[in-house]
């Protein structure tokens, strides 16, 4: 079952949703482009080519090779390339996993680096996927942020530089952590699926639930 957390964090949150609104309200094609990220998340179940790529026969996933910028606004949808290429903000609470409770594990939207496990998720209150650590820390990596009037740790990932959110020292037991992600910055993979795409390795961390 998710874990909650208290108020601290949903309140950092809000007054980060205050301060950060400019960069996910920029009037109706923000908008439009979330309408159009949460369409083509629920009807579609075809992967970006971009994470295809990352895919060859019989579930094995092949070195990465970043795609050009033009080949990324075409692959990604825009809410995805607005986060991860310019480090956008989606929406808190209208976003695609910030209620996932399913069992399984999320990796980066570009370039398929397995980033987090459903087993280190928790419920912030902040209407962002939250997590307590990183499934392969070796895939993220860590900088200093000061575009807002405070400073912040921003979490990208390693291989495709990809913006996936913003990591903060008011999370849960076992690490004190909170990495406040962005959905549209991940892809997730349920547990059933994890042979198939290529990551049967973590499918462990799932036995017996």
């Amino acid at each position: 079952m998710t874990r909650t957390v208290g108020t601290r964090a949903a309140l950092a949150a809000a007054a980060f949703a205050l301060l950060a609104g400019a960069s996910w309200r920029e009037g109706a094609p923000a908008d439009a482009s979330f309408r159009e990220d949460q369409q083509m998340d629920r009807t579609s179940t075809q992967q970006p080519q971009a994470q295809q790529v990352q895919q060859g026969q019989q579930g094995q996933r092949k070195a990465f090779v970043k795609p050009s910028d033009a080949e990324l606004r075409t692959t990604l949808t825009p809410m995805q390339y607005k986060v991860t290429q310019h480090e956008g903000t989606e929406p808190p609470f209208r976003n695609e996993y910030h209620d996932n409770h399913e069992d399984g594990i999320y990796v980066d939207v570009v370039s398929g680096e397995p980033l987090f496990s459903s087993r280190d998720k928790f419920d912030s209150g902040t209407g962002w996927p939250s997590f307590t650590r990183p499934l392969a820390p070796e895939n993220v990596k860590t900088k200093t942020d000061r575009t807002l009037f405070f400073t912040r740790t921003e979490v990208r990932s390693a291989a495709a530089d990809s913006h996936l959110g913003h990591v903060f020292d008011d999370g849960p037991a076992p690490t004190g952590l909170r990495y406040c992600m962005n959905s549209a910055a991940m892809r997730f993979i349920p547990k059933d699926r994890l042979a198939a795409e290529g990551y049967g390795e973590y499918a462990k961390l799932f036995d017996g639930k």
